[in-house]
């Protein structure tokens, strides 16, 4: 195991990295975040204070991770897909506690797809991209489209 490998650019103030987790350029990790190992995490990411990573989790470019997400090991988060933590966001106005969102171990969520928060995606679930998803997904499950519906189980490699 290596230390982790943080690029000159990016802003990283969590001391919660693991071993062999690589953090490119123009990321901003703030101090709270808690990073798992042997991650990726690529370039022009923000991942708030509340946000906990499993081992082995990719995100690809252009993600921004909010307080309240948890994400277990082995998941695959597109480039560009949404969170969102509050229901009713307003400027300059916060609510007691942000909604919680979980992806479970394995789930893959396709580039360009809009989680809203409070919602669990399940173990090995994958979301289409594009899609945007407002309720609980089971695990095992393909959901594409707006708003995501299930497709069936997820097809083999």
């Amino acid at each position: 195991m290596t230390d982790p490998h943080i690029h000159p650019s990016a802003d990283v103030q969590s001391q919660s990295i693991g071993a062999d987790t690589r953090i490119w350029q123009f990321c901003v990790v703030l101090a709270g975040a808690r990073i798992g190992r042997d991650c990726n995490i690529n370039a022009q990411c923000f991942i708030e204070n509340d946000v906990v990573l499993g081992d082995r989790v990719t995100v690809k470019c252009g993600v921004q991770l909010w307080d309240g997400l948890r994400v277990e090991d082995d998941v695959f988060i597109g480039p560009n897909v949404s969170f969102a933590n509050d229901k009713y966001p307003r400027s300059k106005q916060y609510p007691e506690a942000f909604q919680s969102t979980h992806l479970g171990r394995g789930a893959s969520i396709g580039a360009n797809a809009t989680i809203l928060g409070g919602v669990s995606i399940g173990a090995g679930a994958m979301i289409g991209a594009g899609s945007v998803v407002t309720r609980d997904v089971p695990a095992g499950e393909l959901w594409l489209g707006n708003p995501a519906r299930s497709r069936g189980p997820v097809p083999g490699p």
